[in-house]
Parts: structure tokens; C-alpha cells; sequence
């Protein structure tokens, strides 16, 4: 049943209402279901209940946060957050005002994320492998006034020439830097009286125009993930140790390092280098309970597997990318573990399909997670039999909110989220991947639009046209591959290939680079000279 609550707002504790003032008018919101069963109450921060509460129900002695070389229990980490609230009290923070968080994931990264939430204001975190001109248009779109940045990683930030507001470094030597300014902060902070619906997290996720979309999350979606997905499916106890490689900005790494962990009151493991070796080794190491990665991961991990010592596993999470059944099934045979899959997307903040235990089916994704609902559907919304491919709709206790963003009546159509994904559905009421309905490149885990590949490399001189589309990979998913006209007097050769590889990765986010490039002599287009990107996808074999 729809919750009539959700479409009213309770007062809000910001100050600084540009959150709230930006929200798309209810109209345009999905409809919720599923929310007041998980009885939250109006006044409600998420880093109060994430630690304080926590604290009440499992002690403060437990182990929480692990890093290399460092470790806090739950009464370190309530100290070291209500310090570094302070801290961002005394810089002028004010409950509404954006932070942005970059750094790779690690104990002070969750920490300042925490102390956002709980002095009121909203966290935007970013990845540490963007560059400044995607770091400037995330600090726009959320007009960012306040940054906490890893010491390492300030470089780039310092090249976003719009921002103007307060920079704050973390984990380095100087006496500016926010460990050095805890040090002399009171360990007392009085959170702020948030509302369950005010606006704590702003996770960007890639248009396929290349535009990135800010999403908005409330103090409730943070604990709706960990009481839905996390609490039917991977059924965390306090003595778990969760790890894994998706980075905290995330949603998927939030969920899995931070906010499943703390909700549990169990520990987690939270590594700056999480390849699949790292991984491995780490296991062992700290007897890793829970792991999250994507396929990807798993398939690279598989060959290391059987020399591993994997024995403290009893839960392994993917996402990101749809799990093939050969890579369940092997990862089964090696470990003996059966692989969650499940899909999930940031505008609804995590995973909302998936399994586990005796209900997976491998080479399914799962059925709705408790708490939610999910269509296949045609164009017209209409619900389509068992077996009929279709659009995915879902709804549940969170959904899509976009920031002032016109793509809301894109991704929010009749009260449902349409996640862009293409599914069918079985009579047992399994839902199979099929593919993505719109250009979005999933590589590795990573969404990838093609305009923001193609306008990184036509800023390269030698470029007079490009397009780039996603291809099938069996390691990665996806492939990005890019089609290119060159100017005339430069050699379409391996040299120029790589070339503009380094030119890509030097422009964007290396993860982002084309892997694969072709010269052509000219690109398909329409008779008013639109690009015909299906024309290159059958050219390839990858149109559906």
C-alpha cells in the first residue's frame, strides 16, 4: 500500500533549506511503499542512530572501524565524530549547508561522512579518482560550501577554480588538518534535530548525456537500505567484518562498508587499495565475514581462490554489473559460497532485487527485496506476462529525487522508478537481466556515459569526430570503444591509439578511458546529421 505520510514533509531542522527548496515537487516523486512498517520517527539522524544507538544496543567496546594500522571501537568512533563535528560546527557548518567529501575509502573518510550527517549537514561524496573539471561540476550542481579532502588528493580539488568556500584537509601533518584540529575539539557535540525526511546525502550518478545527476537521499533512505536489503538479505550479526572495493561515494560501497555495519553494530574493514589480490590477502588477514564487489572482482579473484584462505567467508555480495551464471557457479565450486546478486541504483540509494541462501537461482538476479515491489512493463506502463521482456519498475520505502534536474519525469513515470534496465520475468517471479534500455556503458561496476568519453576526446587536436558505445566483455561486462575521425595529417596507428588513451585518462576519470579504438573514415549519421550510434552497435554485434 502507498504511505500517505511520504508525500508530506515534517519541519525541517536545516537552516539552510537549499536541499529541501530543490526537491522536485511531489507530483513527480514515485510512490512510496513499504515505509511506515519500518516505524521511523519524525525527528530522526542517521549518524546519531548509526552510532549512538548502536553503542546502546551492542556496547562501546566492539571493534567498528579498521583501517591500516588503526583501529576504533564504537566509543572511539562516538568520540572521534562528535570531535570532528565540532570541528565543522567551529568552521561554520550550519544544518543544510554542502560538504564535499574526497578521499579514498578509509576509518577518517567514515568518520567525516558521519560528522556531516550529524551536525545536519549534506554529504557529497566523491571519488578520488575524478579530476577537477567533473569535481567543478558536482561542486556546482550541489553548490558545495565546505570540502573535507584526504591531504593526498588536494590537488585536484585546489584546480576547481568555481568553488569558493572552506577547505578542510584530512590525514596529513599540518596544523589545519582535521585530525590535528580534533585533537583540541571537545568531545561533546549536541547533533542536530534533523527530520527523518530532511536531505543528508547528495550521491551523484552519470546521465547517459553526460550531465551528472545529483540525487537526493533523507536521514530515513540511509537506514531503509540497511533495514531492507541488508536485514532480509545479507542478515548481518554483531560480530560480522564487512569489507569490499566499491568506494564509500558509491551507494553501493556506502551501504556495504559504513552503513551495514554500523547498523549491525559489526565491524568493517574499510581499505584504501581494494584490488582482487588486495582482497584476498585481506581476508585472512582480518577474517573477513561479508564482501562486497563487483563481478568483476570475482572472476579476477577466482584463479588466486583455491590457494586462498577464504574460510572466515560466509557472505559475498555483487553488484554493479550483471553476475553471469558460469561466474556463480565457479565461485560456488572454489569456495563453496553462494554469490547475492542483486541490482540496484543509486536513485534508490542501493539494491532492491537480489536473493540469498536456498532462494537463489544462479543466472537470476533475485525477486524484490522485502519492502518492495517490481514490474516488468512496456512503454506504456502496462505490466507484461512472464516471460516478455520489458522495462523494470520498481517501488519502495526510497526512491528517485532528483536534484532541480528535468530528468526526474524521465526516471519517475506513473508513480514507478524505471531504472533504464531491460528485464524479464519468470512464473516463479525471478527476475533475469536482459540489458540496459538506454546508452549507459556498465563497465566493471562503473556507469559510463559515451558524451563525456567523446567530449574528452575531442578536446584532443588530432580528433575531428568521434562515438563511443559500450561492447560485450567477458572480464568487464562492458568495454568502452571508440570510433574516431581524425584530422588530416595525423596517422591513424597504435601510437595515436594510445595517445589519446593517456589523453582521456589525463581528462577524466581514468576508469572512463576507451579500451578499445577504431579509425574510421566517417561516422554514421542521419540526412540532418545525427549521430546514428545503433548503426555502430550492429556494426559490432551489439545492438540488442
Amino acid at each position: 500500500m502507498t504511505d500517505p505520510t511520504a508525500q508530506r514533509l515534517s519541519p525541517s531542522g536545516h537552516v539552510d533549506a537549499f536541499a529541501r527548496e530543490s526537491l522536485p515537487p511531489f507530483e513527480d516523486w514515485p510512490v512510496l511503499v513499504g515505509l511506515g512498517a519500518l516505524g521511523y520517527p519524525e525527528r530522526l539522524n542517521a549518524a546519531v542512530e548509526l552510532v549512538d544507538s548502536t553503542i546502546a544496543a551492542h556496547g562501546s567496546d566492539r571493534p567498528a572501524l579498521i583501517g591500516i594500522d588503526q583501529r576504533w571501537s564504537y566509543g572511539e568512533l562516538s568520540k572521534a565524530v562528535q570531535q570532528a563535528a565540532n570541528v565543522l560546527v567551529d568552521a561554520g557548518v550550519v544544518p543544510g549547508n554542502r560538504v564535499l567529501l574526497r578521499g579514498p575509502n578509509n576509518p577518517l573518510l567514515a568518520i567525516a561522512w558521519l560528522a556531516v550527517v550529524r551536525v545536519g549537514g549534506v554529504v557529497v561524496t566523491t571519488m578520488p579518482m575524478l579530476r577537477a573539471v567533473e569535481l567543478e561540476k558536482i561542486s556546482d550542481i550541489a553548490r558545495v560550501q565546505f570540502a573535507l579532502v584526504d591531504h593526498r588528493y588536494l590537488e585536484e580539488w585546489e584546480g576547481v577554480g568555481s568553488f569558493d568556500g572552506v577547505t578542510i584537509p584530512f590525514g596529513g601533518p599540518t596544523d589545519d588538518d582535521l585530525v590535528a584540529r580534533c585533537w583540541v575539539a571537545s568531545a561533546v557535540n549536541v547533533a542536530a534535530d534533523t527530520a527523518a525526511d530532511d536531505v543528508c546525502l547528495l550521491a551523484f550518478t552519470s546521465g547517459t548525456t553526460g550531465k551528472p545527476k545529483a540525487t537526493m537521499h533523507f536521514h530515513r533512505d540511509v537506514l531503509a537500505i540497511a533495514d531492507t536489503f541488508s536485514a532480509h538479505i545479507v542478515k548481518p550479526t554483531c560480530d560480522d567484518v564487512f569489507a569490499g572495493s566499491p568506494p564509500i561515494a558509491f551507494t553501493f560501497g556506502l551501504g556495504a562498508v559504513v552503513i551495514f555495519p554500523l547498523r549491525a553494530g559489526a565491524s568493517t574493514v574499510l581499505l584504501e587499495a581494494a584490488s582482487p589480490p588486495a582482497l584476498l590477502e585481506a581476508i585472512p588477514e582480518y577474517r573477513i565475514t561479508c564482501l562486497f564487489t563487483a563481478p568483476t572482482a570475482y572472476r579476477a579473484m577466482l584463479p588466486m581462490a583455491t590457494n586462498a584462505d577464504l574460510s572466515s567467508l560466509r557472505r559475498c555480495v555483487s553488484a554493479g554489473e550483471t553476475l553471469p551464471s558460469a561466474t556463480w557457479q565457479a565461485w560456488f565450486d572454489a569456495t563453496g559460497i553462494k554469490l547475492i546478486d542483486g541490482i540496484g541504483a543509486t536513485e534508490l540509494l542501493h539494491i532492491f532485487i537480489s536473493a540469498s541462501d536456498h532462494d537463489i537461482r544462479p543466472g537470476t538476479t533475485g525477486r524484490p527485496v522485502p519492502g518492495f515491489i517490481a514490474e516488468v512493463v512496456d512503454e506504456n506502463l502496462m505490466a507484461l506476462p512472464a516471460g516478455v521482456p520489458g522495462l523494470l519498475a520498481v517501488r519502495g520505502p526510497v526512491g528517485c529525487r532528483y536534484l532541480a534536474d528535468d530528468r526526474q519525469r524521465v526516471y519517475v513515470r506513473g508513480g514507478w522508478n524505471i531504472t533504464g534496465d531491460v528485464y524479464l520475468m519468470d512464473e516463479a517471479g525471478y527476475f533475469h537481466y536482459q540489458s540496459r534500455a538506454d546508452d549507459m556503458i556498465v563497465s566493471s561496476g562503473y556507469n559510463i556515459a559515451a558524451p563525456e568519453v567523446e567530449g574528452a576526446l575531442l578536446n584532443h587536436s588530432a580528433v575531428a569526430e568521434t562515438a563511443v558505445i559500450g561492447i560485450p566483455d567477458i572480464d568487464r561486462g562492458m568495454l568502452v570503444k571508440a570510433f574516431v575521425v581524425l584530422q588530416p595529417g595525423f596517422a591513424a596507428d597504435p601510437s595515436m591509439a594510445r595517445g589519446l588513451q593517456d589523453h582521456v585518462k589525463a581528462t577524466i576519470a581514468p576508469y572512463k578511458y576507451p579500451r578499445q579504438i577504431e579509425f574510421v573514415d566517417e561516422l554514421p549519421k542521419t540526412a540532418t546529421g545525427k549521430l546514428q550510434r545503433f548503426r555502430l552497435k550492429e556494426i559490432t554485434g551489439t545492438s540488442d
